[in-house]
């Protein structure tokens, strides 16, 4: 017979949920950067993480949205310089 304690007997929390909120916190920090340099490439995998996190149920919610917004703002600004740079990402010259 099984004797282990159930995660929801014992009040902790279970595997995914600790999971998620470690990925909430991996949106928030790679989002923040992500408006400064690396927008191509921070910003999508802040957005991925938020909304992976939220799927999971996340006990963070707040910092997952965070991550979230700022993984959009860090694709608007680069969308932005690309339109006002005549779509040179970046030059050298």
């Amino acid at each position: 017979m099984n004797t282990a304690a159930h995660p929801a007997a014992t009040g902790t929390p279970a595997a995914p949920t600790r999971d998620a909120d470690g990925m909430a916190v991996a949106s928030f920090l790679l989002g923040l950067p992500g408006l400064l340099v690396l927008n191509l490439v921070l910003g999508p995998a802040a957005i991925v993480l938020a909304l992976t996190a939220l799927a999971r149920g996340t006990r963070r919610r707040a910092r997952a949205f965070l991550g979230l917004a700022l993984g959009v703002a860090a694709l608007a600004i680069q969308v932005g310089v690309v339109i006002a740079g005549h779509g040179v990402l970046w030059s050298f010259t």
